[in-house]
């Protein structure tokens, strides 16, 4: 595969899957409790990537031997997996605060690492941090209010719980990688009870709730 890329996008598009599989463990990944489904509904709110940059973060990711990398795109997670009693209460939550976020840059970065808390190689976030940080700290409150067990840091997953000297590959060969792109929406995604990730509503930033 050839070096990491720079990538620029020029106009704002979604991801382009509708429905992530997993066993629980990507949505919560930089947050690792048990994320579980007892009771309630598990949502997880995401930033989705263009589609040329997911899907060069999605070959990058399955060259390390993430088997992950073929069902689960590119994504920023805002809210990792979090129960809620009150679907309505939470999509009305979450549609009020895309409402009042305009569209803004995120550019990723260069790499970093989760070890040895978790075995997780991520892509930094620069430009739109504040606002990954400003969107989470909005989001979880409300309905989605808890207490969580690590701070929230925005990342780009691009190794999972594969063997450390792969870890170590990511962690060196997307070193320089970065790539720019606008976002202009987040997707709220409710877990359902095979483990699968299925998009409920993609929510356009500055956009009046319609209730």
């Amino acid at each position: 595969m050839s070096s990491a890329s720079r990538v620029t996008a020029n106009e704002p598009k979604r991801a382009t899957a509708r429905a992530v599989r997993s066993t629980a463990s990507e949505i919560q990944e930089s947050h690792p409790d048990n994320g579980q489904r007892t009771d309630g509904i598990s949502i997880g709110v995401i930033l989705g990537f263009p589609a040329e940059i997911a899907e060069e973060l999605q070959r990058w990711r399955a060259s390390f031997g993430d088997p992950m990398a073929a069902v689960i795109p590119a994504h920023i997670t805002l809210v990792t997996t979090t129960m809620t009693q009150d679907w309505e209460a939470t999509r009305n939550h979450v549609r009020d605060v895309a409402s009042k976020q305009e569209p803004f840059n995120v550019t990723i970065a260069g790499t970093g690492s989760f070890r040895p808390v978790s075995p997780v190689v991520f892509l930094n976030v620069e430009d739109g941090f504040g606002d990954c940080v400003s969107l989470h700290q909005q989001l979880q409150t409300g309905p989605l209010e808890r207490e969580l067990p690590f701070a929230y840091h925005p990342h780009v997953t691009v190794a999972h719980d594969v063997a450390p000297e792969s870890l170590d590959e990511a962690e060196t060969v997307l070193k320089d990688y970065r790539a720019t792109f606008p976002v202009a929406s987040m997707g709220l995604y409710e877990q359902d009870d095979n483990g699968i990730w299925q998009l409920r509503e993609e929510l356009d930033f500055g956009t009046e709730p319609d209730h």
